[in-house]
């Protein structure tokens, strides 16, 4: 049983953290190689908190607050660059994470962090308020999608120029879109954080990031339930199939591989061709 909550309890981080960067690269088409960064953040932030005595409850939000706040710098920092521009400096502030947290010894340095505080809610529990947090993390999801800021990030994704053209506000958006997406990367740090109950600059590196990135690909960037399932899915994969877990990045750019080649709008496009046939050909029979 205690394998099934461990499972569980990581698939739902897993969610939670693709379900945050499909928010920036999904909804408003920044492309960020530099995700995990956000959830280091958000998981050094808890640890520190927690070892300096305060609640798992109340290292959370302080957790998303911080990486949040990082994220509307970074943010500020790349709102005159685009596409392959943005996607380097965001892969900049991975590295910059990486090589600060080894030169700190405050934040363990080369060692990371160890033992965490227990959040007191048993295996069970904390499966289940993880479990809880990831299914409101996409309900809120499939809400901002609907809403008007949803629309003008699908704008934003579309065609910048002509948002800017017809008065829309665009780096209000993209800073918008950025503090959400960062912040709820620090939400999913913490739970990573409390988990393992032992953190390390190598668990939030380049790797990762383009492992998020690949989560959201493949389950359709911009689909939530998309991004659900193929989270879901790949995050298990290396606990199902044990080969796998030497091999899971090329597994994963295979898979990557396949699907951009048959399938280039993921899992979602292959589910809405499954189901209805005829309207992805264009209405023939």
């Amino acid at each position: 049983m205690n394998y099934e909550i461990t499972l569980l309890t990581t698939m739902a981080i897993s969610v939670m953290f693709a379900l945050s960067l499909n928010l920036i690269t999904g909804f408003c088409g920044q492309i960020s190689l530099g995700h995990a960064a956000f959830q280091g953040i958000g998981a050094y932030a808890a640890a520190l908190l927690g070892k300096a005595g305060l609640p798992f409850l109340a290292t959370l939000p302080l957790a998303m607050l911080l990486a949040g706040a990082v994220g509307v710098l970074v943010g500020l920092a790349s709102l005159r660059v685009r596409a392959d521009f943005l996607a380097i400096t965001t892969m900049g502030v991975v590295f910059l994470f990486v090589g600060v947290v080894r030169q700190q010894d405050v934040l363990g340095g080369e060692l990371g962090i160890s033992a965490i505080p227990d959040h007191g809610l048993g295996k069970a529990g904390f499966m289940v308020v993880a479990l809880l947090v990831c299914v409101a993390m996409a309900l809120l999801s499939a809400y901002i999608r609907r809403t008007w800021m949803g629309r003008v990030f699908n704008g934003i994704a579309e065609d910048e120029d002509t948002m800017r053209v017809l008065g829309i506000d665009v780096p209000r958006y993209k800073l918008a879109a950025f503090a959400i997406g960062t912040a709820l990367a620090g939400l999913s740090g913490g739970f990573y954080a409390y988990h393992l109950q032992f953190i390390g600059a190598d668990s939030f590196g380049f790797v990762e990031s383009i492992t998020v990135l690949s989560m959201v690909v493949f389950g359709g960037i911009g689909s939530v339930p998309g991004v659900v399932l193929a989270a879901a899915l790949l995050s298990v994969l290396p606990a199902w199939f044990q080969v796998i877990g030497d091999y899971k990045l090329l597994v994963y750019g295979g898979l990557l591989f396949l699907m951009m080649r048959f399938s280039p709008g993921g899992m979602a496009a292959l589910a809405r061709r499954f189901f209805n046939p005829v309207a992805t050909q264009g209405g023939r029979p």
